[in-house]
């Protein structure tokens, strides 16, 4: 039996390289609400339900951050399992609602890598992931650098 591998090294990275992670959520109530206590985002929209049937959407959203936290969750064997550090979050687009019962998927594209300046083990991968529902439509995506490190250096 062989042992299962956490993430990939900088060399295995590909520039416009695609990964379709294998993991995957479905959100539920329970963790919506311990989601919105922890982080003390008690706006009603997210925990009652009829505030939230006279609103826009007539049902609960799930909080845009516990989507934005589980898709990360979903790219760490791939992407950031083998990482230094991740060195920046940046735009971060909530492009869809996401309601209880919704299925969490995400996918990733390699835009660049670059080797580091300063330290010949590890180089910069910069991807952009998107997390998308069980019917096909994306929800959010966001952008980030990972330094990553290098294979047998």
């Amino acid at each position: 039996m062989n042992q299962s591998v956490l993430g990939l090294y900088f060399e295995d990275f590909e520039i416009g390289g695609e990964i379709k992670h294998s993991l995957s959520k479905t959100i539920f109530e329970s963790d919506n609400n311990f989601f919105s206590l922890m982080t003390m985002n008690h706006h009603p929209v997210h925990t009652n339900v009829d505030y939230a049937s006279h609103n826009q959407h007539g049902k609960i959203l799930v909080v845009g951050t516990l989507v934005f936290s589980l898709a990360v969750g979903i790219t760490v064997p791939d992407v950031s399992g083998k990482a230094i550090a991740n060195l920046d979050y940046e735009s971060i687009k909530h492009l869809n609602p996401v309601f209880i019962g919704d299925t969490i998927y995400v996918r990733t594209k390699v835009l660049d890598k670059r080797e580091s300046k300063s330290k010949n083990d590890r180089g910069i991968i910069y991807v952009e992931s998107i997390a998308y529902n069980q019917n096909g439509v994306d929800v959010l995506s966001f952008r980030r650098h990972v330094l990553i490190k290098k294979r047998n250096v």
